[in-house]
């Protein structure tokens, strides 16, 4: 049998936590021996936030290798776009990330607006720019709350939920919608904002960052959480630029890479920046 046959017949169950040994035997000192681990995660496991299962061959808590298995994921959704009409499809972007959905409507529209050579007023134009980076902020406080959930602190999701609250208070007004707003339209957006909306969305997002030293303190100023996490999941430039890695993910691992700066689209171009996130 070999190695991965045995590791394939050593690993137990499909389901969270289920785990075996591979055959992969090292010395580990005098009188010590070490396996490789093969840890399925998912497709429901506490620590997946969708339905995604990896299947991870662990070296002690290095991963060496993993294999994704995407179908638990798959919807059909370009089968689904190509019975609908371009303004129906809008409504099953949004659903591609939840926690992103005005971003994924962006996606639809600027594409169907490029096709079309459709030019969208300017005011339509900054008032997208303004919705994605507030989605941006909710997406990535969602993040900042549910990780250190995964390293044993719960603490830092209430913290994160509160503002997020606050901001999600301002998309709900202009859209109706907390998570799916459906506020994107081909041409421009569903409607102009609502009066004082723009007064309210800077004393919200003002808010939100006086208090974000609290958070801040409470993640990062926390031991532990540095030591499992500082070097650890570090990308190598070629690794970045053969898989096409940007955002957060390239910018953590050394690579300063963002779209809005260096490939600019909607408003990005004419903002000053001088750090992302």
């Amino acid at each position: 049998m070999t190695d991965r046959g045995r590791a394939e017949h050593l690993v137990v169950g499909l389901g969270a936590g289920a785990a075996g040994f591979a055959g992969h035997e090292r010395g580990g000192g005098p009188g010590l021996a070490t396996q490789d681990m093969v840890l399925n995660i998912g497709p429901q496991h506490p620590a997946t936030h969708g339905v995604l299962r990896l299947r991870l061959t662990l070296d002690g808590e290095r991963i060496a290798a993993c294999e994704p298995i995407v179908g638990y994921m798959h919807r059909g959704v370009e089968k689904l776009f190509e019975v609908r009409d371009y303004r129906q499809i809008i409504v099953l972007a949004n659903r591609h990330d939840w926690l992103s959905a005005f971003s994924n409507e962006l996606g639809v529209v600027l594409a169907v607006e490029r096709m079309l050579g459709m030019e969208v007023p300017e005011r339509a134009v900054w008032l997208r720019t303004l919705l994605a980076e507030l989605n941006r902020i909710l997406n990535h406080l969602m993040f900042l709350g549910s990780y250190p959930i995964e390293l044993g602190a719960i603490t830092p999701i209430f913290y994160a939920f509160r503002e997020r609250e606050t901001i999600q208070a301002v998309m709900e007004e202009i859209s109706g919608g907390r998570m799916h707003y459906m506020f994107n339209r081909v041409g421009g957006l569903k409607e102009d904002i609502p009066a004082g909306w723009l007064d309210r969305t800077e004393r919200a997002a003002r808010a939100v960052r006086s208090r974000m030293p609290q958070i801040e303190d409470l993640i990062f100023g926390n031991e532990i959480f540095a030591a499992r996490t500082q070097g650890v999941g570090v990308l190598s430039p070629d690794l970045i630029a053969s898989y096409g890695v940007s955002g957060p993910i390239a910018r953590a691992s050394g690579v300063d890479f963002d779209l809005r700066r260096d490939e600019p689209y909607l408003a990005y171009g004419e903002l000053r920046r001088d750090g992302v996130l």
